[in-house]
């Protein structure tokens, strides 16, 4: 059945300001809706469509046949070469059928057994027009692997464990979380020590803390196989394999099932906004031509990140993206994708040299790409459908409307997009301002300026902050004295009280305002000491600030299981008010002088005091909900580090006379650098 006609109406009804571009959302859905229409009558629908990896690159039939399938419509000729046939370039031929996909069937041995042995070395060989012949890894592989003793490049592996080695899912998916607290990990520095970390040791060492912590999804990077670890995950060369340098793909099933047994949702970065441009172990001129997955010439370059772009107006290029998306949920039980780069997909000048006003003509107009928003049309309408529990997050700073709005709405679909200009805006207000020119206008604008309707992660710091060059918020605050006064047993600086107390109440604020997910990267959560650089010419190859110092955290003598500890509370005690879920807060007082913010938000009273020395008593906050009030977290405990200036516990009765725009108020001992939280006493 045709998929129905967006109606404009429902456009203006969810932005006012939308109605002169009704018709240019329209003209993009229209695109969408013969795209989807398109796949269902001529593929068979999303679900036949995305099971694009069953049919394509290597797949073993239940009598050890291997069928390889792989596009290439420019080759003259092809063969099958590997370990398996010592390199053989003319003993495996391929047919080339009309659609430009080459084809063979390797039967089983005569006693039944798969012809290409297990993990064993694989190419395909072409021939192109000109006569000249190249070699490629399988577009399709599922596991490639690098002997940096031999080659920087890496070899195809023909992964077909025996049934006994194939790791086999015990647990079921987790719900779908509604209020998503993510933490995001990177496998490889996830060990204290100075090496490539593996996914056994995150699962044993690395789970355990995150539970503990109470965030309940990792977003999980740079596990698409890239060849260059330093460029972070971002430089993908193999779509379809899980990065080898962490362990095998059992060992990452493993990593994911283990972590749905402790009720933890995981999400991977996908990176289908651009792809490497190496030749031998990637995409690039695959067949020998500049655009078979890619647009030939400038069109199909980045030129600040020295990369390929994707061709979303091909049919062929649509079903290896979406078949990768289904891949990784069905292979390895992924549970969403955090997708990178959507700005610069959705906009033709990728959003260089180009700042967004909020002007709605930026969104709407020639600068659109409209083959890449309709890719992202796609891709979450098909997944949506396919696994109605599946979160998707767009990493987006243009602010797009509707990018986080249903398809048949006319939105792009995503769940959630990434609260990109609120780590600006601490980054600004930490490097340039002192602590009494802090605004308490402006941190609440940025916290809370999102598009009604759409959801929003917000986070103080993720990887793009702790990179080199750069500082993690606890070093912006505390900078050289981590090095020397971060032990109970020096004496607690100035400089060290304000850090500890300020890290702690960004992070909350940060939490309970700024959206309807929170985000931290791994490590951020204690104040983690260093910035992150991979090993690269540039460091002599080091790997000294390419791991996480889970010694300092885990000291009992150092102040950073104080910010450890908070997190934690902070957290679970989300989990147990649910403040994420609930509508946007209500907030009553700005106190610019007296640095005071006061909010509402699920029924839990925030008190925050930023003076960096007036502690005040008896201040009166408004409150709607009258009752008996109790404090239940504060900033100021001595398990998180603070003076117990500020306790926890304690009466607090509402008085019914209207305050700061609220019916009852109540009077709290708010002491400088503190945030009180304080509930209903049940």
């Amino acid at each position: 059945m045709p998929t129905k006609p967006l109606d404009p109406k429902a456009i203006v009804e969810i932005d006012g300001y939308l109605e002169p571009d009704v018709p240019n959302i329209v003209k993009r859905y229209d695109l969408f809706r013969q795209w989807k229409d398109t796949i269902d009558e001529h593929e068979g629908g999303y679900d036949n469509f995305t099971k694009g990896y069953l049919k394509f690159g290597l797949n073993v039939g239940s009598n050890g046949e291997v069928v390889y399938r792989e596009w290439a419509p420019n080759a003259r000729e092809a063969n099958l070469i590997g370990d398996f046939n010592e390199w053989n370039r003319s003993s495996h031929p391929m047919k080339k059928n009309d659609f430009g996909v080459w084809e063979i069937t390797i039967a089983p041995t005569s006693v039944g057994q798969c012809a290409i042995p297990h993990d064993s070395k694989i190419k395909i060989s072409m021939v192109t027009p000109s006569g000249q012949r190249i070699e490629r890894l399988p577009t399709w592989i599922k596991r490639v692997t690098q002997d940096l003793s031999v080659s920087p490049v890496y070899d195809a592996r023909f992964w077909n464990p025996p049934e006994s080695q194939k790791y086999k899912f015990k647990n079921t998916r987790p719900p779908k979380p509604k209020d998503a607290k993510i933490y995001e990990a990177h496998v490889g520095i996830s060990t204290s020590e100075s090496r490539v970390g593996t996914y056994k040791e995150f699962t044993q060492n690395i789970l355990p803390r995150i539970q503990k912590l109470g965030y309940n999804i990792i977003q999980m990077m740079a596990v698409m196989e890239h060849a260059y670890y330093a460029s972070f995950g971002y430089q993908v060369t193999n779509f379809f394999a899980a990065s080898s340098r962490y362990g095998s793909p059992e060992d990452l099933k493993e990593l994911i099932d283990t972590a749905h047994g402790m009720g933890i949702t995981v999400l991977l970065d996908i990176v289908h906004s651009h792809a490497c441009k190496n030749v031998l172990d990637g995409l690039n001129e695959f067949d020998g031509t500049d655009h078979l997955y890619f647009h030939e010439g400038a069109r199909g370059r980045h030129e600040l990140w020295d990369s390929r772009l994707f061709n979303y107006g091909s049919h062929e290029v649509l079903r290896f993206l979406m078949s990768n998306l289904r891949f990784w949920i069905e292979e390895y039980q992924f549970d969403g994708f955090r997708f990178d780069g959507v700005t610069s997909m959705m906009y033709k000048h990728h959003g260089i040299g180009t700042g967004f006003s909020g002007g709605y003509h930026e969104y709407f107009g020639d600068a659109a790409d409209l083959e890449a928003i309709v890719y992202l049309m796609l891709a979450n309408d098909a997944m949506h459908t396919l696994y109605p529990s599946v979160i998707t997050i767009a990493e987006d700073v243009s602010g797009m409307p509707l990018l986080c709005i249903p398809t048949d709405k006319g939105g792009v679909g995503f769940d959630y997009r990434l609260s990109m200009a609120v780590p600006d805006m601490w980054i600004k207000l930490l490097k340039h301002k002192s602590d009494g020119e802090w605004e308490l206008g402006n941190i609440v604008h940025t916290l809370t300026n999102r598009r009604h309707g759409e959801k929003s992660i917000a986070y103080c710091e993720s990887h793009d902050q702790a990179l080199v060059g750069d500082k993690t918020i606890a070093f912006w605050l505390m900078d050289k004295e981590m090095y020397t006064h971060m032990s109970d047993l020096t004496e607690m600086t100035p400089i060290i009280s304000r850090g500890l107390a300020l890290h702690k109440m960004i992070r909350l604020l940060t939490h309970s305002l700024g959206g309807e997910g929170y985000l931290n990267f791994e490590g951020n959560e204690f104040g983690h000491p260093e910035w992150l650089d991979f090993p690269r010419a540039g460091n002599n190859n080091s790997f000294h600030y390419a791991r996480r110092q889970w010694n300092v955290v885990d000291d009992p003598l150092l102040r950073y299981r104080y910010l450890n500890e908070f997190d934690a509370a902070m957290n679970h005690l989300e989990g147990q008010k649910g403040w994420l879920s609930a509508p946007q807060a209500y907030v009553s007082l700005k106190h610019e002088v007296d640095k005071i913010l006061v909010y509402e938000r699920a029924g839990v009273l925030f008190i925050f005091n930023f003076h960096p020395t007036n502690s005040f008593t008896d201040y009166r906050v408004g409150i709607e909900t009258a009752g008996e009030y109790t404090v239940v977290l504060t900033t100021d405990e001595p398990r998180f580090g603070g003076f117990d200036n500020a306790k926890t516990g304690g009466k607090y009765f509402t008085t019914p006379m209207e305050w700061n725009g609220r019916k009852n108020f109540l009077q709290v001992y708010i002491p400088s650098r503190t945030a009180l939280v304080l509930a209903l006493v049940n």
